[in-house]
């Protein structure tokens, strides 16, 4: 299920009781009790996620999944041990550090690969002479590139850039961002096959 992302304040004159009530109904499965109580509440959940995800999409994708969770545990609110609003705050807050904590991983395990890889022992001259004809070659490479590409493959491999923040910088889908670094590897390794 989509769920459209609206800013609304938590409706004037909208109690706890009030939310109790459209969580009562969200817990039978009342799809329309579900989407009232998401233009109620979403502003202020989306703001308790924006303090601990500034990156608008990830916070979005907390957004959506606390709302999951809520419509999944709806049935579970005992309103004897926390407010609604509490109780629904409390979803947010956890799956967005869930999010962050999942997202540090991901990065941590891509940077612990990347450390195996070029783990080595100390080089001896030789191989650094090796090395430094390596880096000349791939320099001259980099440079047949077109300079947007250039940029592109810069952050992602010595930056650690994303593909959505790529995508964000450059203004154009991920999906275009993974062809453009795709070719330019491509094109990098057959450069760097033909300098041999």
């Amino acid at each position: 299920m989509a769920i459209l992302i609206t800013f609304m304040p938590l409706a004037a004159g909208m109690m706890d009781s009030d939310l109790r009530q459209l969580l009562a109904q969200v817990a039978q499965g009342d799809r329309a009790a579900f989407g009232q109580l998401y233009d109620v509440v979403s502003g202020r959940l989306f703001g308790i996620i924006g303090r601990i995800l500034p990156r608008r999409e990830l916070a979005e994708d907390a957004l959506q999944e606390t709302f999951m969770r809520i419509w999944q545990r709806a049935r579970t609110y005992d309103e004897t041990i926390a407010s609604p609003m509490a109780w629904m705050a409390t979803i947010a807050r956890n799956q967005a550090i869930d999010l962050k904590r999942r997202s540090a991983e991901r990065l941590a395990a891509a940077a612990s690969e990347l450390d195996e890889t070029m783990a080595d022992e100390s080089p001896d001259p030789e191989s650094l002479a090796g090395q430094a004809g390596e880096l000349r070659r791939l320099g001259d490479c980099m440079e047949g590139l077109p300079k947007e590409r250039q940029q592109l493959v810069l952050l992602a491999y010595r930056q650690g850039y994303s593909r959505e923040e790529l995508a964000e910088r450059f203004h154009r889908p991920v999906t275009t961002i993974k062809t453009l670094l795709r070719r330019s590897l491509i094109a990098l390794k057959e450069c760097l096959d033909g300098a041999r």
